[in-house]
């Protein structure tokens, strides 16, 4: 895997209390760059997790990098409404701007943290 994959402090936060292990965000990445996840434009894709019973924002940023930003369950929302879409594209652009500094920043602050960074295909 060439591309980096990073979750955020809040979605690290949610993916603890929901015990999800960085192994399955890393085997949903690699079905996320097979097309087996919702593509909702603008950069923001939708995946599920967890035996089907949540589902994560994963932002993008040109398939150089993905960001698994916001996690919820199934059972206590169905879906993501409009304003959160547009708000996930915005951050979307903003991701897209980023340089390696920035994103190196990012991850030295540890609001983003980086997975899947050991396997290689």
């Amino acid at each position: 895997m060439q591309d980096r994959v990073f979750k955020t402090k809040g979605f690290c936060a949610a993916a603890g209390k929901a015990a999800i292990e960085d192994s399955e965000l890393c085997g949903a990445i690699r079905e996320v760059f097979k097309g087996q996840a919702d593509d909702l434009g603008g950069g923001v894709w939708k995946k599920r997790l967890n035996a089907n019973r949540h589902r994560s924002i994963i932002l993008a940023r040109g398939k150089f990098y993905w960001v698994y930003q916001f996690l919820f369950s199934k059972q206590t929302q169905s879906n993501i409404n409009r304003q959160e879409l547009l708000a996930f594209r915005k951050l979307a652009k903003t991701y897209e701007k980023l340089t390696r500094q920035q994103i190196q920043m990012l991850l030295d602050r540890q609001d983003f943290t980086e997975i899947c960074h050991e396997e290689k295909n």
